[in-house]
This record gives structure tokens, sequence and C-alpha cells, in this order.
């Protein structure tokens, strides 16, 4: 019982340190930006453009001001830290999987002349991730966790549809999909049963 409560302990410790580092980083990006006239912007996705392509990456960790910094940081936190206690290698690759999800499907669908960044791809792809991990899995505590996000941050869904021109809907959509995507991708192996014991007659 001691080793599994000092395993859970450094998880949370880790998955804390991890998102912490990244909205610490997410906010040293835009003081840079901010500081050399929005240089950074640049880093964005324009859509269909072949160039474009390798900006899908460090564009998830851009933004376009203060206030959208601020807007992702909490739900990034927080639900960054929730899926990173299930272990730091397969959050990165589901945060990869969003990311990339998120990115092609803004470069392919966005509209042209635009230029999307920011961290919302990746909060909604880490809401998916949550909310179908538990079932995918068959896990009644990560279904039980993903209840409990739903509630409070299940309003957030409503950002897929395309309700505000100044808002990627796109990204939300794709990195929705990613998400989900990835809880699949990265399923838990299950235990093999028990073989049942026969009785002969």
């Amino acid at each position: 019982m001691t080793g599994t409560r000092t395993s859970a302990t450094a998880r949370a410790v880790t998955a804390g340190a991890v998102m912490l580092l990244w909205i610490a980083l997410l906010w040293l990006l835009e003081a840079v930006d901010t500081a050399t006239g929005h240089s950074l912007d640049t880093y964005g996705v324009s859509p269909r453009e072949p160039a474009e392509l390798a900006d899908i990456v460090p564009s998830a960790f851009l933004h376009s001001g203060w206030e959208h910094v601020a807007s992702n940081s909490v739900p990034l936190l927080v639900l960054g830290f929730i899926a990173a206690l299930g272990g730091t290698a397969r959050f990165a690759s589901v945060v990869l999987v969003v990311i990339v999800t998120s990115g092609l499907g803004v470069w392919i669908t966005a509209p042209p002349d635009t230029v999307t960044l920011g961290a919302s791809g990746v909060v909604f792809g880490l809401l998916g991730y949550l909310l179908v991990r538990g079932f995918v899995n068959r896990s009644p505590l990560d279904i039980v966790t993903g209840v409990v996000v739903a509630a409070v941050y299940g309003s957030l869904l409503w950002g897929v549809l395309p309700t505000d021109s100044g808002i990627s809907w796109q990204g939300h959509l794709f990195g929705l999909i990613g998400g989900v995507a990835a809880a699949f991708l990265f399923r838990r192996p299950r235990r093999p049963r028990e073989p049942k014991g026969y009785v002969t007659v």
C-alpha cells in the first residue's frame, strides 16, 4: 500500500511539474512575441500552403495576445494535469496526436488568408481524450473522472461550432477528434482473463 501511494504521489508531482513548465513556456513565448512586435505570429498556420505544414507544432504553443494565452492556461493546466497522471510518455503521445490532428484540420479547412495559433486545439483534444478514455479502457475510475470533467468543462464543446469568425472552431473540432482518436490509439492493454476451472464428470 505504501509503495502504491508513493507511486501515485510521484506521478502527481511529475504531472504537476510538466504542466506548470508548459504553462510557463506559453507565457514566456507570449512575452517574447510581444517584445518583438509579434514576430512569432508568423509561425501560426495559414491554410493550404505546403510550407505552413512545418508550423503545425509551433502554432500550438503561440498565442495572439495576453488575453488569449490566459484563457487557455487554466483549462490546459487542469486537463493536462489529469491526463498526465496516466504517465508522461503516454501523455506526450496523446498531445502529439492532438496537435497534428488539430493542425492538419486547420490547414485543410480554415478560411483563406487566415493565421491560426493557440493551445485551444490541445485543450479540446485533452477534453475529448478524458471524456472517452474510461470507456475505451473499461476503467471505472477513468469513467468517473470523465464524468467530472464533463460536468466542469463540458460547455467548452460548444466551441466546435462556427459561432465566432474570430475563433478557430476548426482547431477545436479537429483537436477534439484527435483526442478521441488518441484514447483508442493508446488504450491500455487488457489483462488476460484467468482460465476458468473445469470439472469433469
